[in-house]
């Protein structure tokens, strides 16, 4: 039973919109005279390709890799133990140098990944590393992560679609291909204001319940407050736009990507968890 009715609402109108988009592309492409079973294999294969795709990717651009208990003794145990008092099979443990301090979850509540930057470790202390971990493990358990990769799948293949209809639609010639482009990237961009509903609350969600599994949540927001700090001072990671949307810190530079942030401001959160505010 989601334990969120707020976070579960939310999924519930945000996956139902991301459907109806998703049912549009199959609609333009049987207009386009793609059969149907054609179009069920293509759509279908798209969104599973993605989600493994996606994962592998998010894994593969940190150069995350996978860690024994020997090598990472704290680490594990924190896992385990906390993996037990949220009611969640002990997922996979993996470490990578992101270039940053920064943590994410990714995968199913049966089959889920927990990745920590070795930058992380050595700025927190071991409270502090519990809160964070809390976090990556209450992303698991409430399957948001799953929306947040599907959504991201469904944006794409509509803008792949939007952007072929207008090439083969219209006149084939350079402008027409810039147009084409333009209207396929503010399609995805729309389609992600649906994931957005859901990205910046389940981040408190999230929050929330790792305060709870701790008992407190000053050390997570001690955690935050070094790692907004730590990434203030770096200028270039490995983590990109769509692994960042996973992590537990993103940092949005400019006017644009500060309103389209899938993340809420760190000091809110901060203040959250320091005053109980969940």
């Amino acid at each position: 039973m989601m334990r969120h009715p707020g976070l579960a609402m939310r999924m519930l109108v945000a996956g139902s919109i991301l459907f109806a988009f998703y049912l549009l592309v199959a609609i333009a492409m049987m207009l386009g005279g793609i059969p149907l079973e054609l179009v069920i294999l293509i759509t279908l294969g798209f969104v599973g390709f993605q989600w493994k795709f996606g994962k592998w990717a998010a894994l593969r651009s940190v150069g995350a890799r996978d860690v024994s208990e020997d090598e990472y003794p704290y680490l594990h145990q924190s896992v385990e133990s906390l993996s037990r008092r949220m009611d969640v099979p002990k997922p996979r443990v993996m470490v990578a140098e992101m270039g940053a301090p920064n943590a994410f979850a990714i995968g199913r509540r049966n089959k889920g990944t927990v990745v920590v930057a070795t930058e992380l470790m050595q700025i927190l202390d071991r409270q502090e590393l519990d809160g964070v971990l809390a976090h990556e493990l209450a992303h698991i358990r409430n399957r948001d992560v799953v929306m947040m990769v599907l959504g991201q799948s469904i944006a794409s293949l509509v803008g792949i679609v939007v952007t072929y209809a207008m090439i083969f639609g219209g006149r084939r010639n350079l402008g027409a291909y810039f147009l084409a482009w333009i209207a396929g990237s503010l399609a995805q961009m729309l389609v992600m204001v649906f994931v957005l509903a859901i990205s910046r609350y389940r981040e408190y969600v999230a929050d929330a319940d790792a305060a709870e599994a701790i008992g407190t949540g000053d050390p997570l927001a001690r955690a935050l407050e070094k790692i907004q700090r730590s990434n203030e001072r770096v200028d270039q990671t490995r983590i990109d736009d769509n692994t960042a949307a996973l992590c537990i810190f993103d940092s949005p530079h400019g006017l644009l990507r500060s309103i389209f942030s899938t993340h809420p401001p760190t000091e809110k959160r901060i203040e959250r968890l320091r005053y109980g505010a969940y």
